[in-house]
């Protein structure tokens, strides 16, 4: 205990310990957190559907029909019409043969990789993916070589020196919307590699969909490659509102992760209330209201965004509603998030191991039911922030 709790210590000193901030009510643009009215800039909440009228009213019938549980895991009783339902409708979304839903983002990642590929093949990650992918890479097996960020050249000379002494398969894996930076994967350069060297394409577009693309199918939708992916992954807590994720991909994909997926076989599966909900929120973002929050949420990530450029601060080439501002260290980072809700604005400091030492950053995250006159008050308040902060 002792030593627990020196390394907490230690951490406190360095500017990295993490605690735990609760908020009260429902998520939205504005939350109460500690008894104060603050603005949420640290949500993931991008459409502003977690607190939707028609994601609460399904999700509550979805459970006066269902119950609330599920009771066991898929491949025990816990399949319920609502799973099949779900799974056919990101499907459909996706544009794929079919798919299948996970408990979590990072049950997702883990498990995909896991499941598909083997000892003796090879993984090329890029060196910002998730925490998530690394993570499945390393269970997978399979030996991963990770490109330099958004380097088509570098990825195409280590697939080139793969080649020649190749025994497996290889699998490329991206992020689409990369989740600490809010730039994209140059999919349709890896798309090209990947029919190249027949390579399957992975791509998290956990902050992608339902926000990019004309119809909110993603980053490959925006860049124009969605039927040249093989392997869509997405969360449903992100823009969808929910909780969950899944893989849209082949049926025999799908069919060999039914077979050889831990983190699916081995989980009590999602309950009725958040299927329902899911389901709503497809509808929802594949309609005309999805559209127009897309429309507000690229209105206000442009607000935001071009007010930050213009006093001078380093967005980490964002060009979503994922804006990171450039901090460098621990200490004047987080000085600075402490500042920020002491004023008024929720905004999360970033730090290692989440970002490479040097890199941290204060991550705001737009919503597009967040009000463009608080956006503007905002960015002038982080610039007043770090200007004051101590060199």
């Amino acid at each position: 205990m002792r030593e627990m709790k020196k390394r907490l210590e230690d951490l406190k000193g360095q500017g990295m310990l993490r605690t735990l901030k609760t908020i009260a009510g429902p998520q939205g643009p504005r939350v109460m957190l500690d008894g104060h009215d603050v603005l949420l800039l640290c949500s993931n909440n991008y459409l502003g559907l977690a607190g939707h009228s028609a994601l609460i009213e399904a999700s509550c019938a979805a459970t006066r029909r269902f119950g609330v549980g599920s009771g066991a895991s898929r491949l025990v009783s816990g399949t319920m019409e609502l799973h099949d339902q779900l799974e056919q409708r990101i499907a459909a979304f996706k544009k794929t043969e079919a798919a299948l839903v996970f408990n979590s983002g990072y049950a997702a990642n883990t498990g995909i990789l896991q499941g598909l590929v083997d000892p003796g093949d090879v993984i090329f990650s890029d060196q910002l993916n998730h925490a998530s992918i690394i993570d499945g890479c390393r269970l997978s097996g399979a030996r991963t070589v990770v490109y330099p960020h958004r380097d088509c050249g570098a990825l195409e000379s280590l697939l080139q020196a793969e080649s020649s002494r190749r025994r497996g398969r290889f699998l490329i894996v991206t992020d689409g919307v990369f989740s600490m930076d809010g730039d994209l994967a140059p999919l349709v350069e890896l798309v090209e590699l990947k029919e190249r060297f027949d390579a399957l394409l992975m791509v998290d577009d956990a902050h992608g969909t339902g926000v990019l693309g004309a119809s909110g199918r993603g980053t490959a939708e925006l860049l124009g490659c969605l039927d040249r992916v093989d392997l869509h992954m997405g969360t449903l807590g992100k823009a969808l509102g929910c909780f969950g994720a899944y893989l849209a991909a082949d049926r025999v994909v799908i069919d060999t992760l039914i077979n050889r997926s831990r983190s699916f076989i081995f989980s009590t599966s999602l309950p009725p209330g958040d299927l329902g909900a899911a389901l709503a929120a497809f509808d929802l973002v594949d309609g005309p209201e999805g559209a127009q929050r897309r429309q507000a949420l690229e209105a206000n990530r442009g607000l935001f965004a071009d007010r930050l450029q213009q006093g001078g601060v380093d967005l980490c080439g964002s060009v979503t509603q994922i804006v990171p501002v450039l901090t460098g260290e621990p200490v004047p980072t987080m000085e600075a998030a402490r500042r920020l809700l002491d004023a008024g604005v929720f905004v999360q400091g970033i730090r290692p191991p989440t970002v490479p030492a040097g890199r941290c950053r204060l991550r705001a995250t737009l919503m597009a039911d967040h009000r463009p006159e608080e956006l503007a008050a905002a960015a002038e308040l982080v610039l007043e922030t770090l200007s004051g902060l101590p060199r």
